[in-house]
This record gives structure tokens, C-alpha cells and sequence, in this order.
């Protein structure tokens, strides 16, 4: 294992409403069933997830309210909500994190979304081009994490402009609140190895996970910082491999059909290209990582599926956490289901198998 030795988090992910379809692509948006958020989140933790992410869209419920309430219906389980900068001021998103955090007993990160569709960010008014959207997060970030603080400070930016600001609020996280990040672009990586506490990619294969690692570690190391790592994926697991890969295949099926009639928009993310030149160069990467599903929705965010028994995918994870990686974010295509599911056998073996390997880094250390 690279790094510094720590804990396999698992991370899920929530919507406040059932998703349309059979196999939906994205779980966010669609309004706010209350009695449903509460009953899939207390399904993750059940199941033993230690967080669950909150998404973001352009037409979504307030991912904070949504974390916030989700929290009244839970004891322990953490939230990590979904933000996009530039919509609100940095200050007020600062104030309003912790706001949350204190009445969550210090259960949430926030993660920044800087935006990889040029329409959808459009929706909520945002026309600026990539670069420009991802130097004006570098900014936001910056005066994110001074208003955490309670000390008043100035701040004068070619995005913002703050006098004297401060905040009565501080978080009930010390010293602060994790800020999660993620983007494959140049621009991405520099600024997530100045600003995150938690880089976030999704389902590649190992070997270009492992380049990113180094490449990111690098970064953060000339900066004298130190990065923690995220993957996500979507397992499709059975008690047989052969009926795990008749699952996937039927997911794939259906979310054809669903496309069919639903089309999604495209999007204009550097990952999402780059799911997809994995999915062009084979279907099945590594042991299992299949892509005909990343390749079906345009690579449409979280998409990558790891398929196999549980034992199978677990295994496949762990090889993930062996090379650094501190967090796996799983969300299945049948998501009530799958939260329910993951947590019977996938995730006991992670949490098991996961302690193992660092206690015998301990050992050999």
C-alpha cells in the first residue's frame, strides 16, 4: 500500500425521491418524497455505509436541506453534499456548511462540482467555459475556507470581492470541514492538489488510477499538502458470477430502453472522455470492470460497474485500497435494492478484509 495506512470508507449515495425507470442513470432530482429519503437512507445505514453522497442538479432539491433532513432520520451515518460553486457566494455556502455540520453533530463534506455539461449549468445561468469555471472554484474554494473560520478577513479576486467578512458560525468539525474535488482536466488536478482534502475519480482501471494517484501526489507534495483518494463505482453482484454477468446484461437492456425513450444530455467533462475511451478500447478491463454500461449513457457521471459475486468485487475494491485509495463510493442500478444488498455481504467482507491489509502494513512497517 502507498501513503499513509487508514480505514476503507463506504460511501453510497441517496435520492429524495424514486427514481423513474427500471435502471436509472441518475438518482437525483424528481422532487422530494420525504417518507422515501428517509427510508433509503436508513437503509445505507443499516448496511453499514459510513456516508452517503447528496447530488446536485440544475433542477434538485437543496442538497443541504436534504442532507439536513435525511440527518434528523439517522444516528451516525455522514453526508457528503454535492456543491456547485458560483451560484451562491462562497461566504454564505461557507455559513450555510456550517450551520449543517453543527446541527448534524459534524456529519457532513462538502463536494465541489465544478460542472462537466455546458447545458446544465446553463440552466442555473452559469456560461462560463471549463477553465474559467474551474479558476473561478480555485477562488471559491480559497474564500470557502477562510469563512469557515471566525476571523474577518478582505478578500479582493477577479470573481469576487469581499470586505471584512466573517462568520458567528463555526463548524462542529475540528479544525475544519473535508472538501471533496474531483476533475480529470490539468486544471482539475492543480487545483484539487492546492484546495481538496479528498480527491474523487471514478471507476477506471487500476493502472490509470494509480497514474492519477502519483500525478496528484506529486502535485500535493509541491504545495506540502497531503491527498486522500475516492473511486466510485456501480457492482452489479449475484450468489454466482454467471448470474451476476445475466444481471448486468439485463441492466444494460434496460437502460438502453429507458435512453430510448428518456434521452440524457450529453456531457463535456474530461472524464467522461475518458470512461469512454476505456469503454472504446474493450468492455472488460482489469478482472471485471465492465463498460458497456459507462458507454450506453455517454458516461453520464458514476457509471463504471464492477461485476462478480460479492467476494469477487470486494476483492476487486480492495485491490483499489492497496493502492492508496481510502474511499469507494458504490451505488448499484437497482438503487434501493442494491443499498439493501451491498450491505449483507459486499460490505462486511471490505470492512473485514480492508482491516486486514492494514494491520499486516502496520506489522511490516
Amino acid at each position: 500500500m502507498t501513503g499513509e495506512i487508514m480505514s476503507l470508507n463506504v460511501v453510497g449515495m441517496i435520492g429524495a425521491n424514486p427514481s423513474k425507470g427500471e435502471t436509472p442513470v441518475s438518482i437525483i432530482g424528481g422532487g422530494i418524497d420525504v417518507d422515501y429519503l428517509n427510508r433509503f437512507t436508513q437503509a445505507h445505514e443499516k448496511s453499514a455505509f459510513d456516508a452517503v453522497l447528496v447530488g446536485y442538479r440544475s433542477d434538485s432539491a437543496d442538497s443541504f436541506a436534504v442532507a439536513q433532513a435525511a440527518a434528523a432520520a439517522t444516528k451516525h451515518i455522514k453526508f457528503l453534499v454535492a456543491h456547485r460553486p458560483g451560484f451562491v457566494a462562497p461566504t454564505l455556502a461557507a455559513r450555510r456548511a456550517s450551520t449543517v455540520d453543527i446541527f448534524t453533530g459534524g456529519r457532513i463534506g462538502v463536494h465541489f462540482i465544478t460542472g462537466g455539461s455546458d447545458a446544465e449549468q446553463r440552466r442555473d445561468g452559469d456560461y462560463l467555459e471549463h477553465d474559467d469555471r474551474y479558476r473561478r472554484t480555485d477562488e471559491y474554494l480559497t474564500v470557502f475556507r477562510k469563512a469557515l473560520s471566525q476571523e474577518s478577513f478582505n478578500h479582493s479576486g477577479t470573481y469576487y470581492q469581499f470586505e471584512n467578512a466573517s462568520s458567528s458560525v463555526q463548524s462542529h468539525q475540528v479544525p475544519s470541514i473535508p472538501i471533496y474535488f474531483g476533475g480529470s482536466s490539468d486544471i482539475a488536478l492543480d487545483i484539487g492538489a492546492r484546495q481538496a482534502d479528498v480527491y474523487m475519480f471514478w471507476g477506471e482501471p487500476r493502472i490509470a488510477i494509480q497514474q492519477q494517484i502519483e500525478d496528484l501526489n506529486t502535485r500535493a507534495t509541491n504545495h506540502g499538502r497531503h491527498l486522500e483518494f475516492s473511486v466510485s463505482f456501480r457492482p452489479v453482484i449475484e450468489d454466482t458470477e454467471a448470474l451476476a454477468w445475466d444481471k448486468a446484461r439485463e441492466f444494460l437492456n434496460s437502460v438502453e430502453s429507458n435512453l430510448a425513450v428518456n434521452p440524457i444530455g450529453k456531457r463535456t467533462s474530461i472524464g467522461s472522455k475518458r470512461l469512454l475511451d476505456f469503454a472504446n478500447e474493450s468492455d472488460l478491463h482489469d478482472e471485471r470492470l465492465w463498460m458497456p454500461l459507462a458507454a450506453a449513457t455517454g458516461a453520464s457521471g458514476n457509471t463504471s460497474a464492477l461485476v462478480g459475486t460479492a467476494e469477487q468485487v470486494a476483492d476487486s475494491l480492495l485491490k483499489y485500497y492497496e493502492l492508496g485509495v481510502g474511499t469507494v463510493l458504490i451505488r448499484g442500478w437497482d438503487p434501493y435494492q442494491d443499498a439493501i444488498d451491498y450491505g449483507k455481504e459486499l460490505i462486511p467482507i471490505l470492512k473485514h478484509e480492508s482491516s486486514k491489509v492494514r494491520e499486516s502494513a502496520k506489522s511490516n512497517a
